[in-house]
């Protein structure tokens, strides 16, 4: 049998497909039987292999109770009012969201959702919904693991369990991803909906919510040779409360419509359906900068060779193939020529998969701020932001090679991800973008089971810690001994270095938020950590407005206690 068109329900006054068929009582005197040369007239769609049962009823829930309002095909229904189905006892089934796996046969194909409601003699008793992603989640898991998983795919701004999983890759298996460039180049690609484009998630085996992955950042190779950027307006008229996300075409009004470029500079961004210039963003004050062959030097250069790299801008950013972004130099934006500067790759957008869909760019307490009670399709309350976020939008300057991130698991198989690799970046991103670059990631993952924590944390080389933070030397640890046996001081605490990313609207909030993730991951209160931020670490900051890191040397026996000892005395040689 091959998939089989559905019957349809009104519910809430939409119609919906239904998956059940409920019988049709043919010795009722309003169901009478149709010619089939009338039928198939009439009625084209019943008469081939999706269609079986050769005809189609739709059905209306009304007030509690069910009713068939309409037949095509072999059976009709006379008289204009709706019949209600007594006769019918059993369970709807009502997909909701996305098809996760098309099944050619009867109803076997599988969406995000599906709600089901028992009915008994045509009364509504119950209904409940269930999620099918996790169960699909948990098959893709089943598959076996793999030692190394390439990744050159990419979400189109959106993260979230809805987006299938590659892999996945073994428990102390290595990812190796093809990134592309966050910010500029999603951000002037309408048909987006988030402002990055990251790689299609990972499975890491065994990873259920609650626990916690590993993920060592091995190598970063830059593969760009030149990028653009600047900080940046808006264009009113152009996109629905958010222009990282809603997008529409001024002219013939497609929401999140395709392009094209044109040409090069500002107006180079074309809608594909009528043509007007689309970009919801005006670079305000821009550069074109290019890389010398070691990656490790960096000049901007002047509007006659922005435009010429302009003309040839998606070879120059090295965009992956499977990168469908908008490349940002087509601009050509040149305003501040012959500024040299330091290469000091670090990954902008990388984590697990967060427990609602979300954009990429969004994924963090900052920019989440846009999508509480926004007016589009990924609105979302405070709380919903709070419980569902994994803070993967961190650009946080020493996620580079050499760091280690410990992530919240919080869909079935964790779900890792990458993008918006920057060439380097000062603290704070405080112009909003940097040099967004192509390049290829080397990460090494491991599963923590059952470490629930709120955020990321973050082992950054020993040179990124706070200088309070950096475990003591020998001698250092030998003067700190001798006095307190000065003072009668019997203890001296064994510690270690621990630093938790906290984001929030603003700064403050950030802070709040990785001590209270310090606090509830350690067993202390607020008031501890923050005299032991304050005497052994700092709080820095990662991005405006509102990323930080919280820094500060906690008790071995604590990191014992939930299974981070191991991990930080590797990552300092303690």
């Amino acid at each position: 049998m091959t998939a089989q068109l559905p019957e349809q329900l009104i519910l809430d006054g939409r119609k919906v497909p239904l998956l059940t068929l409920p019988p049709i009582p043919t010795d009722h005197p309003r169901i009478v039987p149709v010619d089939e040369e009338e039928a198939q007239r009439d009625s084209p769609q019943v008469f081939s292999t999706a269609c079986w049962r050769r005809y189609i009823g739709t059905w209306e829930i009304r007030e509690g109770r069910l009713f068939l309002v309409d037949l095509c095909g072999l059976w009709k229904l006379e008289g204009t009012e709706p019949l209600f189905a007594e006769w019918f006892t059993g369970v709807l089934n009502v997909p909701q969201g996305e098809v996760l796996q098309y099944v050619h046969f009867g109803f076997e194909t599988v969406y995000e959702r599906t709600l089901y409601i028992r009915v008994e003699n045509g009364v509504v008793v119950g209904s409940w919904v269930v999620d099918n992603r996790e169960h699909e989640r948990r098959k893709e898991m089943e598959r076996k693991a793999q030692q190394t998983v390439r990744v050159a795919t990419f979400t189109r701004g959106l993260v979230g369990p809805s987006i299938p999983m590659v892999g996945p890759v073994a428990d102390g298996g290595t990812i190796v991803a093809e990134t592309a460039p966050g910010c500029w180049g999603p951000m002037i690609t309408p048909s987006f909906r988030g402002g990055h484009e990251v790689t299609t998630p990972v499975a890491v085996e065994g990873a259920e919510p609650g626990d916690a992955v590993v993920i060592r950042i091995q190598k970063i190779r830059v593969t760009s040779t030149a990028t653009a950027s600047g900080t940046m307006s808006f264009v009113e008229g152009r996109y629905t409360g958010d222009p990282f996300v809603a997008r529409h075409c001024p002219e013939c009004g497609t929401e999140n419509p395709p392009t094209r470029v044109e040409g090069v500079g500002p107006e180079a961004i074309r809608c594909a359906v009528c043509g007007a210039e689309v970009n919801p963003f005006r670079v305000t004050n821009g550069y074109t900068i290019v890389f010398d062959e070691a990656r490790q030097v960096g000049v901007t250069v002047g509007p006659e060779v922005a435009e010429r790299l302009a003309r040839d801008a998606a070879k120059v950013m090295a965009l992956p193939k499977g990168s469908e972004q908008n490349p940002i130099v087509a601009l050509c934006p040149a305003d501040i020529p012959g500024v040299a500067t330091r290469l000091r790759p670090f990954i902008g957008n990388i984590g697990t998969t967060p427990s609602i869909d979300m954009p990429d760019s969004h994924n963090a307490g900052d920019f989440g701020q846009f999508l509480v009670d926004a007016p589009h399709e990924y609105g979302i309350t405070k709380e919903q932001l709070e419980e569902a976020r994994t803070d993967g939008h961190m650009d946080i300057d020493s996620v580079r090679e050499g760091a280690v991130l410990i992530c919240p698991v919080k869909v079935a198989g964790g779900g890792v991800y990458v993008g918006d690799v920057h060439a380097m970046q000062g603290d704070g991103e405080i112009a909003g973008h940097t040099t967004d670059v192509s390049a290829e990631v080397t990460l090494q993952v491991s599963l923590l089971k059952g470490l629930k924590i709120g955020g990321p944390i973050l082992l950054p080389p020993v040179e990124d810690l706070p200088y309070l933070a950096r475990p003591l030397t020998g001698a250092e640890r030998e003067a700190a001994r001798r006095l307190a046996e000065t003072f009668g001081q019997s203890v001296l605490e064994e510690a270690a270095p621990i630093q938790m990313v906290g984001s929030g609207a603003n700064l403050n909030e950030a802070t709040d938020n990785g001590v209270a993730r310090l606090a509830e991951l350690l067993g202390m209160s607020k008031e501890e950590v923050l005299n032991r931020v304050t005497l052994t670490g700092g709080v820095e900051i990662g991005r405006l407005p509102g990323v930080v890191t919280v820094t500060m040397m906690a008790p071995l026996a604590r990191l014992e206690e939930v299974g981070l000892a191991d991990l930080v005395r590797s990552q300092y040689g303690l």
